[in-house]
């Protein structure tokens, strides 16, 4: 059903609407599912939404293994609070014999490519292989990075797996607010290794 969807007619009927209405009528489309985190700055929000909606649905985590000490207690701090099914995927090389190949490359270095390759696009890939979803919910917002700017709530992956992002229209006074109103957690301090500044994409959302 998610691949007959008419995503511009949708997309035009979703616009404010409450993201939590937004997730409960794409968890109608298909049983394979999944939702995305970075385990970032905005991360409970989407987290703790589906808690209250889907508390079992499946989480899945690249762990690139460059997370700040704060995000992996922000991730055991979440996954603890909402007993998350969460699914952990991390690089098959070690973060030792990467850096001893490839050092530590800023975007502008050739071995950029492959170190994204290695510590997040793999990873990732894997876990679209094993799970497989028709529906991939994600907090893309519009305004992060040029690309994700050219998408909407809905949207399609290069696979076709249609892309939920319930959040993307909120800026980050929003979720602010929502985090207040929730007694929620806020990680100020995540950084991205593939992205390096905020308005650079991560890879991910380009697959």
């Amino acid at each position: 059903m998610a691949a007959n969807i008419d995503i511009e007619y949708y997309n035009k009927q979703f616009r404010g609407i409450p993201p939590e209405e937004i997730i409960s009528w794409a968890l109608t489309l298909s049983h394979k599912r999944i939702v995305t985190t970075s385990f970032g700055k905005y991360s409970a929000v989407l987290l703790s939404t589906f808690q209250r909606i889907e508390p079992n649905i499946d989480i899945v985590w690249c762990d690139t293994g460059y997370n700040l000490p704060e995000t992996y207690e922000h991730a055991s701090h979440l996954t603890r609070r909402f007993d998350l099914n969460l699914n952990t995927y991390v690089p098959k090389e070690t973060k030792a014999f990467t850096e001893h190949r490839l050092g530590f490359p800023s975007a502008d270095q050739s071995e950029h490519a492959e170190f994204s390759e290695i510590v997040k696009l793999e990873p990732f890939r894997r876990a679209l292989s094993e799970f497989q979803p028709d529906i991939w919910f994600t907090n893309i917002r519009i305004r992060q990075t040029e690309l994700r700017s050219s998408k909407d709530i809905l949207s399609r992956s290069k696979e076709g797996i249609l892309k939920v992002s319930p959040f993307y229209y909120w800026n980050d006074d929003d979720l602010d607010d929502y985090l207040e109103a929730h007694d929620l957690p806020k990680n100020s301090t995540y950084f991205d290794p593939v992205k390096a500044l905020e308005t650079r994409e991560c890879g991910i959302h380009l697959q």
